[in-house]
């Protein structure tokens, strides 16, 4: 599957993204704010993309003027796990963009085009977002999107980086996406 903006190519990670993923991702203000270790080298990468970007509705999110090159990735997670549970007809949605991408509203289009998809494509009721507290970038996506505070998790385990920290989990339902939607094509 591959969804398009005028500016954004979403489409799934391949082996040869391997490079592109190390220079963003080994970027020591990336992943451990999202509870990631930065990568150590390509080949690290590449396994990544191999075994946690390989899964259903996770794309690599590419910048169309940069040759379609991936910048960061997103995506819905459909099965939840016993760490976090997911009732039926929801998802998590989850997504990171490197350091020179911050403030352009690349992750927040990214995003508008994944909730579309989870909600009109894919028929879900509900869509989790999460962000650990201090990560105001990603609070700030997730409000953009019109997700609503649902939660927080005060013994969410850092397993790769050894801590715990508090994590706030928002939701927007069906009915709030529809609603957003309704406003947003009476404003136009």
């Amino acid at each position: 599957m591959i969804l398009e903006t005028d500016r954004l190519i979403l489409r799934g990670w391949r082996d040869e993204d391997a490079p592109s993923l190390f220079n963003y991702a080994k970027d020591s203000r990336v992943g451990p704010v999202a509870g990631w270790l930065p990568h150590r080298d390509e080949a690290y990468s590449r396994a990544v993309i191999r075994t946690i970007l390989s899964g259903q509705e996770t794309y690599a999110i590419c910048l169309k003027e940069r040759n379609n090159e991936p910048i960061g990735s997103i995506g819905l997670t459909l099965q939840g796990s016993p760490e976090r549970p997911l009732e039926e007809g929801a998802a998590e949605l989850g997504y990171w963009v490197g350091v020179p991408f911050w403030g352009m509203g690349i992750a927040t289009e990214a995003a508008e085009v994944l909730i579309n998809r989870g909600f009109a494509d894919l028929g879900l009721e509900k869509i989790y977002a999460g962000y650990f507290i201090g990560n105001n970038r990603s609070k700030r996506v997730q409000e953009k999107c019109g997700f609503s505070y649902h939660h927080t998790n005060t013994m969410s385990r850092v397993i790769m980086l050894g801590e715990t920290r508090v994590e706030c989990i928002n939701c927007l339902t069906r009915a709030g996406w529809n609603a957003g939607i309704r406003t947003q094509k009476n404003h136009n």
